[in-house]
């Protein structure tokens, strides 16, 4: 009894099989079908091989968030190089509720306005890239994956005239719209916010040609060049004002390589000589006047799943079998019929008249029916 149920069962699953296996003595094999078959593994090797590099690829997905934390501190890295004397010069940050930020952070130290000629080639370099990121943003998510980011090369220091000075270090500001200035004399605490010793200094020395290697906003990280890194002005007159309009914008940055929380930002900028007789006011200086934008952005590096590369290297593969087992049959199955035609006399321009007309049917007839 036990046998006849399996032998139910085993016969049941039989009539189920969608793949029947058909006797090699019913296949013939055909120089056309082995060429299309040919064709067809090369192409499932070719696809599945491009399809592999796709799996190992990454990509960036960018999400938008109110940005919620109002209460931390926002970092800000300065190195920037101006044509002045250390002592003549002074660097600090004033706030939208007029408080004035402790600029012990930053370093005066004395350099040489010109570079080298290995800080030239480095200087170039990353002015071609920041053009190129004009251009081209896909760019910068290349700069995410891989983590570009070097300091430039050191300054030489052994010429004893240095006319410039090298500002850098960090500075730790309220996050809040603010205006990070590099002015004319050092600054001095004010009741009414702060004023800056300009009155010592001749407006002879006045030369505010400055060059940015870097100017970040929150934690340094690599992957990130700001947009003001490489910037390099020149002015002609000892007058002038420089005006960056920043505005950031908080970043979540999660890659393979860095997962931290930094700032990006957006900057407009201008430039004027100062003439009080042409009617053109201010304060000769460099000038950075930020504010924070409400929203953060989630930059977020993601993967293929293993499961979707085998779904699609299934459908290449499934695809490629199908549609070439198809093509062959509509090829083969259009030269049997045109052969078919030929044989028959059905193209042949025959003169005849009605009553052979009606033979030639009638044998075509017969024929069909046969």
């Amino acid at each position: 009894m036990r046998r006849l149920t399996k032998k139910k069962a085993l016969t049941l699953v039989k009539e189920l099989d969608a793949f029947p296996k058909v006797p090699e003595s019913y296949v013939e094999s055909t120089a056309s079908g082995g060429t299309v078959s040919l064709i067809a593994f090369s192409l499932m090797a070719i696809l599945a091989f491009l399809e592999f590099f796709v799996y190992r690829d990454t990509w960036m997905k960018y999400e938008y968030e109110v940005d919620k934390d109002f209460g931390s501190k926002l970092r800000i890295n300065v190195d920037i190089t101006v044509a002045m004397r250390c002592q003549y010069i002074g660097a600090d940050v004033l706030d939208l509720a007029e408080t004035m930020v402790a600029s012990d952070g930053l370093k005066y130290e004395p350099v040489n306005f010109e570079l080298s000629p290995q800080q030239r080639l480095w200087h170039m370099t990353l002015q071609h890239i920041q053009e190129r990121l004009k251009v081209e943003h896909s760019l910068q998510d290349l700069i995410f994956k891989t983590a570009i980011k070097g300091p430039p090369p050191p300054q030489d220091d052994s010429s004893t005239s240095l006319h410039a000075c090298r500002i850098h270090g960090h500075l730790y500001v309220n996050k809040v719209a603010g205006n990070f200035h590099i002015t004319v004399g050092k600054s001095i605490p004010h009741p009414r916010g702060h004023a800056h010793l300009a009155a010592l200094v001749s407006h002879d020395s006045y030369n505010f040609s400055h060059r940015i290697d870097h100017l970040s906003f929150g934690e340094d990280l690599p992957g990130i060049i700001s947009p003001l890194d490489g910037t390099e002005k020149v002015s002609a007159d000892s007058n002038h004002i420089f005006q960056y309009f920043i505005t950031i914008v908080p970043t979540k940055l999660n890659t393979y390589r860095v997962s931290a929380e930094t700032h990006q930002y957006s900057v407009t900028e201008q430039d004027r000589a100062i003439n009080h007789a042409a009617g053109s006011h201010g304060v000769s200086g460099i000038f950075m006047k930020y504010d924070i934008n409400s929203l953060m952005v989630k930059v977020t590096e993601q993967h293929m799943p293993l499961w979707q590369f085998l779904v699609r290297l299934c459908g290449i593969i499934g695809g490629i079998f199908s549609t070439t087992g198809m093509i062959h049959g509509i090829v083969g199955f259009l030269v049997d019929v045109i052969c078919c035609r030929l044989k028959m006399g059905v193209y042949r321009q025959l003169k005849v008249n009605q009553g052979q007309m009606y033979k030639i049917i009638c044998s075509q007839c017969s024929w069909l029916q046969l």
